[in-house]
């Protein structure tokens, strides 16, 4: 069996970057920049105001107090959006609001509360400070400074960003096509009477929902039987038009896995299959020229589990992510966890506010409610008891909880 880093290195070595494309910044979140951006200009782009209040020469207000206030001369006003053309002289101060460009020969601003104001001068009470209050041009990012490097992922923040540096379109890697087929002749569609030693398909809607959370696009979600025609024919049918395949069941060892069998039978080869860990064992990876399949196992734990792991990565890594590994954060155990078994055992947990881990309840693989409650993932090395106390790394399950 290998293990679960030489199977993701593997996998991830394998695959190609997808191509590139021009989309609107609005449409950009969550994809992934194929090369660094530079900024095209200052931000800001000039000298402005932090504040609604007076741009005034700091040097005019030196002796000001509130018993003897410095009282300067309006000379007019400079809204956000607009420009005062005239220039600051000894005794002058400019009205300005949040953003309003600073007047030529001020050099401080001084808040509207707190001065005394006419329609032709103020009162100051307090000596300014030069620049308070001042935002320069270029403080925040300056022209030609990298602004976002290659293989991040495009937040909402960063399309804020690239906007205030006057992008209306930014390069990236395209999304990746993903084709999900479930596969057993127990599963039915929800929605219908449910018949006796049959079970609801779930696993197809689970996966498409988490594969979104990567940036996968949909291309097929299908159920077939255990019938090798027809899984070689789902096969064949998704492989032709999908980036990446998905298949839920089929991978095991039972005389009615029929994935592997079908896929060799395509003319598909078997790059690996069974990761030492729990749960997730019988995971499948064959590939097919430039065609690539992933096989996760059947059990619903088992399918999520290995899909957060290992095909998570592999989406993130088509579209260049500079770090395809699932995020982890610090946590503390709240009771103590034990794995006697001979694999990894990644339990399933929930991480709470003040940072204590707790086991999210039984920690079978066919168990989705307790898998539906929990935020995160703990690797239990082989034979270990973790004790209550002990720090860990929880792996964050996107959207858990």
């Amino acid at each position: 069996m290998w293990s679960l880093e030489e199977a993701r290195s593997r996998l991830l070595a394998d695959l190609p970057r997808l191509p590139q494309e021009s989309v609107l910044l609005a449409a950009a979140v969550g994809q992934f920049i194929p090369a660094e951006l530079t900024a095209a200009i200052d931000l800001p782009p000039f000298n402005n105001s932090a504040m609604d209040g007076y741009a005034v020469r700091a040097e005019d207000t030196r002796d000001a107090s509130p018993e003897k206030p410095v009282r300067l001369r309006r000379m007019g006003a400079a809204a956000a959006g607009t420009v005062f053309t005239g220039r600051a002289e000894v005794g002058d101060c400019v009205r300005v609001f949040t953003g309003s460009p600073l007047p030529a020969g001020t050099d401080s601003v001084i808040m509207q509360e707190d001065v005394d104001a006419t329609d032709s001068d103020i009162l100051v009470r307090e000596a300014a400070r030069p620049w308070e209050f001042v935002r320069f041009r270029g403080e925040d990012v300056a022209a030609g400074s990298t602004v976002l490097s290659c293989g991040t992922r495009i937040s909402p923040a960063a399309i804020g960003l690239l906007a205030a540096l006057g992008r209306s379109h930014v390069t990236v890697r395209r999304k990746p096509r993903v084709a999900i087929i479930a596969t057993g002749s127990e599963l039915q569609p929800a929605g219908t009477p449910l018949e006796l030693g049959r079970i609801y398909e779930s696993n197809s809607l689970m996966l498409e929902a988490l594969l979104r959370t990567a940036g996968a696009q949909i291309t097929h979600r299908l159920w077939v039987p255990d019938d090798p025609r027809m899984t070689a024919e789902a096969l064949a049918e998704t492989l032709s038009s999908a980036d990446l395949v998905v298949t839920a069941g089929g991978v095991s060892v039972g005389e009615h896995d029929l994935v592997r069998s079908a896929f060799i039978g395509l003319g598909g080869s078997v790059e690996f299959w069974r990761i030492a860990m729990k749960p997730g064992k019988p995971f499948f990876y064959g590939r097919l020229g430039e065609q690539f399949l992933l096989g996760v196992p059947g059990n619903p734990v088992s399918a999520f589990v290995t899909a957060v792991l290992l095909v998570l990565p592999a989406l993130l890594s088509l579209q260049g992510a500079a770090d395809p590994l699932p995020p982890d954060t610090a946590g503390f155990l709240a009771e103590e966890i034990s794995n006697p078994d001979t694999r990894r055992h990644f339990v399933r947990v929930i991480l709470d506010r003040a940072g204590q881990v707790h086991r999210a309840g039984v920690q079978a693989s066919h168990a989705l409610s307790p898998l539906a409650t929990a935020t995160g993932l703990v690797d239990v090395p082989p034979r270990t008891t973790l004790a209550a106390g002990d720090a860990v790394r929880v792996i964050c399950i996107p959207g858990g909880g």
